[in-house]
């Protein structure tokens, strides 16, 4: 009743259907709609009084004026950066420098007084202080110092001593008398009946059996190479050797030449049974000790750290204490320079690569007078890296375009340096880079030990090393014989561990905001954006700086979206970026773990504007697990041959099935065997 009572009330006199209320609109909404309405009728106006061919003209020039980027989420989504808590730690000193000098040694004149000592005439060194007078008095020992310490000349001076003052005077073909493991010329200048030699990977061996046959006196070489010649070369012997100095010792145990060492210890003791032995090391591993275990008799230790060891005392002694202790090794205390500053920033992965720029031109462009060392984990990375800079940096772009106004860069010199690279090459960049006075060397760990590159002002680890004692030689490049050096440590914010790991090992970095280091993008008008009626920036616009960096991302990504081989090139850098990734040390792990990577953050780094498609099968953060099932870890393991092999199984085993065909082919094969 009520319904149809309400239906007949809401129907109207002549039984139409009702109709709706209309509602007034409050005065508000007319206000807007008169606005609005104005705003067409002005607008319609103005576009009936102009031209179509007008009309278009404003449109385009409209277009122009308006920035166009690509990359505007480069700030956006990244995780945030943790701040650093860690404690403030002494770090270890060494006394580089002494108030003695070499004339309280009964040294030959020539040594004093020669091209290379004759800046050292008036002081010693500390490690030389305490090595050359045991040396001198013919005993074997252990030397620990830090890189740059002068360690060359401690076992250099007393072995040129010993050979100039023999009885009957060395003749070349008596072969050598000294046996140096690491190549270095340093020694031998003076005396020029004494001839050294060097043998090592990458020179062509009938030249150096020819060099062999005719006589060495100090032979300086690789471990590799000397176990091939003492395989395969008939004249190579030891018969008058009396001399073995195994200088890096710990480098060559990590490159896997124990094995090596041990063949030349056993060819050395067949043919002469008492020789002084002498083995030199930064750091103190569990390897090292092993090897000066077998390879010296009842050594003198030598270490300078004063806070590790005082003065000199026996190696029985020091075996007791490791033992002692036996997290010794792993809570080893290293000692830097102390003229050395180390920095860290934390850097978002997708930050990475216009940081490292930003760096580089504020360095070495806007600073000048500096020389520069940036260290990858891979030779692939290092080549990709060497052309986008250059091309990107040095105006490469630029000077290919004519028509474009080059605003100046100056001339920022890129030298690379890896393993991959001929001898001949690594010759010429090294000998390039020692003579100039600025440039930025992009290498890998091959250029960490034994490069002795004066006025290195900055080392930049655009990758973390694998160990705290790898962070000390790659250090070690820079504030040598007492001079001023700096350091950078580039990690992403899931490594912030990194930081308490190397202060456990009294190495103390301090950090530089990754916003101080872009903002001096503000310096260069290459990466400005021209907009219309922009009023001039005050000091460091947090948004210009911003806006800078999208730009220069912007030209990083373009130069390798520009062809399909620059891609190609990108996504080739990246695999190998993220296999060297996975073979961080199980220690490490919690650290750099593959799955706390986010690829597609990862790839614009590489200057990828998406993650590549065919590396999504990577275990990294966000992909899913493989179902596919994959051979035990230990079968792979006996396969493997050298550190290439194991390299290729983990790329293989990290890879989205890139070397899956070849594997089944081999299977294939290997059924198809008979038996």
């Amino acid at each position: 009743k009520q319904s149809s009572a309400l239906k007949r009330k809401l129907q109207s006199p002549h039984g139409n259907p009702p109709l709706k209320r209309e509602r007034k609109p409050p005065i508000n909404t007319f206000k807007k709609c008169a606005t609005e309405a104005a705003i067409r009728e002005k607008g319609s106006s103005s576009q009936k009084s102009l031209p179509k061919k007008q009309l278009t003209d404003n449109r385009n020039e409209s277009q122009k004026t308006k920035p166009f980027i690509k990359t505007s989420s480069l700030f956006r989504n990244n995780p945030d950066i943790p701040e650093i808590h860690r404690k403030a730690v002494q770090q270890v000193q060494e006394n580089v420098f002494t108030t003695d000098c070499f004339s309280q040694l009964d040294l030959h004149p020539h040594l004093v007084s020669g091209r290379r000592a004759v800046r050292l005439e008036t002081f010693f060194f500390g490690v030389q202080k305490q090595t050359i007078p045991v040396l001198l008095q013919g005993k074997d020992a252990l030397v620990r110092s830090q890189t740059g310490s002068g360690k060359t000349l401690a076992y250099g001076i007393p072995l040129v001593q010993s050979l100039q003052g023999m009885e009957s005077k060395i003749q070349r073909s008596d072969g050598p008398y000294a046996l140096i493991l690491v190549p270095t010329r340093e020694v031998g200048g003076p005396f020029a009946w004494i001839v050294p030699g060097v043998l090592m990977g990458g020179e062509k061996r009938k030249s150096e059996k020819a060099r062999l046959r005719k006589g060495i006196n100090i032979l300086i070489s690789t471990p590799g190479r000397l176990v091939d010649h003492i395989k395969s070369t008939e004249c190579i012997h030891f018969r008058r050797t009396q001399w073995l100095i195994i200088d890096e010792a710990d480098r060559i145990l990590d490159l896997g030449f124990e094995k090596d060492v041990a063949v030349i210890l056993n060819a050395l003791n067949a043919e002469r049974e008492t020789h002084q032995n002498v083995l030199l090391s930064a750091t103190l591993t569990e390897g090292v000790t092993r090897l000066a275990d077998i390879s010296l008799n009842d050594p003198v230790s030598i270490s300078v750290a004063d806070e590790i060891q005082k003065g000199i005392k026996s190696a029985s002694q020091m075996d007791r204490e490791t033992s002692s202790s036996p997290n010794s090794m792993d809570q080893e205390n290293f000692a830097v320079p102390e003229k050395l500053k180390q920095y860290v920033v934390m850097v978002p992965s997708k930050l990475r690569l216009v940081t490292l720029a930003a760096f580089i031109l504020e360095k070495c462009k806007f600073e000048k007078h500096h020389k520069m060392i940036i260290f990858f984990s891979s030779c692939e990375q290092v080549e990709f890296y060497y052309e986008l800079l250059l091309k990107v940096l040095s105006g490469g772009l630029e000077l290919e375009q004519p028509e474009r106004s080059s605003v100046s860069s100056a001339c920022l010199q890129f030298l690379r340096l890896h393993g991959s690279m001929e001898q001949e090459e690594r010759t010429e960049v090294f000998q390039e880079f020692l003579k100039s006075k600025t440039g930025i060397l992009l290498c890998t760990d091959v250029a960490a030990r034994g490069l002795d590159l004066p006025q290195v002002t900055w080392i930049v680890q655009y990758n973390a090393p694998a160990s705290p004692a790898e962070y000390i030689h790659r250090i070690g490049r820079t504030a040598r014989i007492g001079c001023h050096g700096n350091s950078l440590l580039v990690l992403a914010p899931s490594e912030a561990e990194y930081v308490s790991l190397l202060a456990s090992h009294k190495i103390n970095v301090s950090e530089i905001k990754m916003e101080k280091v872009l903002s001096s993008l503000m310096k260069d008008d290459r990466f400005k954006l021209h907009r219309p009626r922009s009023k001039k920036s005050c000091g460091t616009d947090p948004q210009e700086v911003r806006e800078r960096a999208t730009v220069l991302q912007t030209k990083f990504e373009n130069y390798v979206h520009s062809n399909e081989g620059t891609v190609r090139w990108a996504k080739k850098a990246l695999q190998s970026f993220l296999c060297a990734y996975t073979t961080y040390p199980r220690s490490l792990k919690h650290i750099f773990h593959i799955k706390s990577l986010h690829l597609g953050h990862v790839a614009k780094s590489f200057g990828l504007r998406d993650a590549p498609q065919n590396l999504t099968a990577l275990p990294t953060a966000g992909s899913k697990k493989k179902t596919k099932p994959r051979p035990k870890r230990s079968d792979l393991l006996k396969k493997t041959h050298g550190k290439r092999r194991l390299a290729e199984i983990l790329r293989s085993e990290y890879s989205s099935g890139m070397d899956t065909g070849v594997s089944k082919v081999k299977k294939k094969k290997k059924q198809r065997k008979p038996g």
